[in-house]
């Protein structure tokens, strides 16, 4: 099922149902034997509240327990719900928000990132294996020049050798310089820029989920009835909602804004070497 939202290709796409067989439901309550019934009323009635404390004073540790639990109970309801919205996805019985546009962008990215990688590798293995050819010219420069001083019969022959391995170490090291320049950009591109890319990316994908979440959470309440106690919920619900569509829309906004400087900065890189 795809429905369109505003103007651009983003669809609330349904997933396919779960081919499995659902586990069969647990009942809502749960009633003890008659042996742990009587333990419990036989618990109930040895209970002795020591002498000069109030019921209220014994009682008070229980009630702020119970409130510390209401209250982790709230804050963990948002987890419980992108958990659910998760869930829902991977089993196929929620829909998900799609950017097309921007999915197959971020899809093409983590696929570059993948290449830039072995492109940095490789050139990363061609500095190490020309840093020891040239150093190798070097030295065999040094051998010629000394041969050439100390045979008079092939001095021209020596000095000629020498010469040839001195000019190639000194080329070899510009080509050395160039390479190392440009592993210094394509790690900086890889680490850091397209790194940076695709921690926005986490946050829009969080986002995404959260909006997707209180968007479900929001289509489910609408689907009710409506009376005294259920507009509260959807009124509170559809702020949830709003406030997580407006952060969604943020995140969504930076990611395109950060893989179109990410273009202009590879672009760049590519006339450095």
């Amino acid at each position: 099922m795809y429905s369109m939202w505003r103007k651009k290709r983003i669809f609330t796409v349904k997933c396919l149902p779960f081919s499995g067989s659902p586990a069969p439901p647990l009942p809502s309550v749960m009633s003890p034997s008659r042996v742990a019934a009587s333990r419990l009323a036989q618990q109930g009635s040895d209970l002795i509240v020591p002498a000069g404390i109030h019921c209220t004073d014994w009682i008070k540790p229980f009630l702020l327990q119970a409130e510390a639990k209401l209250i982790h109970s709230v804050s963990t309801s948002f987890h419980f719900q992108c958990t659910r919205q998760i869930i829902s996805e991977k089993l196929g019985r929620g829909s998900r928000t799609v950017d097309l546009e921007l999915e197959a962008q971020i899809d093409i990215l983590r696929d570059n990132k993948k290449k830039y990688e072995n492109i940095l590798k490789l050139a990363q293995t061609l500095s190490t294996q020309l840093f020891q050819m040239v150093h190798t010219q070097r030295q065999l420069g040094d051998a010629f020049a000394d041969l050439s001083l100390k045979s008079l019969e092939l001095h021209e022959e020596f000095g000629y050798n020498a010469d040839t391995q001195k000019l190639l170490a000194k080329n070899g090291e510009t080509l050395l310089g160039a390479i190392n320049f440009f592993i210094a950009s394509v790690n900086t591109l890889v680490n850091k820029t397209i790194e940076d890319t695709l921690m926005t990316v986490k946050q829009y994908e969080s986002a995404r989920i959260e909006y997707d979440a209180y968007r479900t959470d929001l289509e489910e309440l609408n689907l009710g009835p409506r009376d005294a106690n259920t507009l509260p919920k959807i009124e509170q619900s559809q702020h949830l909602f709003q406030a997580h569509k407006e952060k969604y829309d943020k995140m969504r906004n930076d990611v395109s804004v950060k893989l179109k400087f990410l273009e202009e900065n590879k672009v760049n890189l590519l006339f450095t070497f």
